[in-house]
C-alpha cells in the first residue's frame, strides 16, 4: 500500500497556489507563517463553550434554522477520513410526528487551533442546515456567515498539511501547559 501524501489536503487547488507551501514546507517555514497569520489559539476548549460559540453563530445568521441538540468535539472524528466536522439529523418516530435531532461534531484537533479556524469549520457545519449539498449556494451561505470562509479554508488545508508533513502544532500548549 502507497503512503498517501500530505498534499492531498490541497487536491483540485491550482499549482501557483500550492508550489509556495511545498517550498515552505521544505525550508520549514510554514508553521511561523501560520502562527504569524494567526498568532492566538482560542479558548472554546470545553463542548459547553462550544455549544454557546455554535449557537451564538447560528443565532446571528440561521434564526430560522432547525435548533441543534447537541454539539461536541469529538475525538473519533479523523482528519484523516477527511472530516474536520460533522453535522449530522437523526430522525425518530414520536408518536405521529417524525422528530430530528440535529447535532455538530468537530474534531478534536481544533480544540488547539485559532479561533479562525473553529469559525471555518462551524459556518461549514451550520450551512449544512439549509444547504445539504456543496453547491453555489452552499459556498454563498459560507461566505456570508464569514466572508473570509475560502481564505480560512484554503489555510485551514495548509495546516493540515503541515501536521501531516511534520507533526508541527504551531498552538498546540507547551510541555506542562494547562
Amino acid at each position: 500500500m502507497q503512503p498517501r501524501s500530505p498534499y492531498r489536503y490541497l487536491a483540485g487547488y491550482p499549482e501557483r497556489l500550492t508550489a509556495p507551501l511545498r517550498e515552505m514546507i521544505a525550508a520549514g517555514t510554514l508553521g511561523a507563517r501560520l502562527l504569524a497569520r494567526y498568532p492566538t489559539a482560542h479558548t472554546v476548549r470545553t463542548d459547553r463553550a462550544l455549544y454557546d460559540y455554535v449557537g451564538a453563530l447560528k443565532a446571528r445568521y440561521l434564526r430560522s434554522a432547525e435548533p441543534l441538540s447537541k454539539v461536541a468535539y469529538d475525538n473519533r472524528l479523523h482528519v484523516i477520513q477527511h472530516a474536520l466536522g460533522m453535522h449530522t439529523a437523526v430522525s425518530r418516530v414520536q408518536g405521529q410526528k417524525l422528530k430530528a435531532k440535529r447535532e455538530i461534531r468537530i474534531a478534536a484537533l481544533f480544540r488547539e487551533a485559532p479561533e479562525a479556524f473553529l469559525r471555518m469549520i462551524v459556518v461549514h457545519e451550520l450551512a449544512h442546515l439549509k444547504e445539504r449539498g456543496h453547491d453555489k449556494a452552499f459556498y454563498q451561505l459560507c461566505t456570508h456567515m464569514e466572508p473570509a470562509y475560502h481564505q480560512l479554508e484554503f489555510d485551514l488545508r495548509s495546516y493540515l498539511v503541515l501536521l501531516e508533513a511534520t507533526g508541527e502544532r504551531p498552538w498546540a500548549p507547551a510541555d506542562g501547559a494547562p
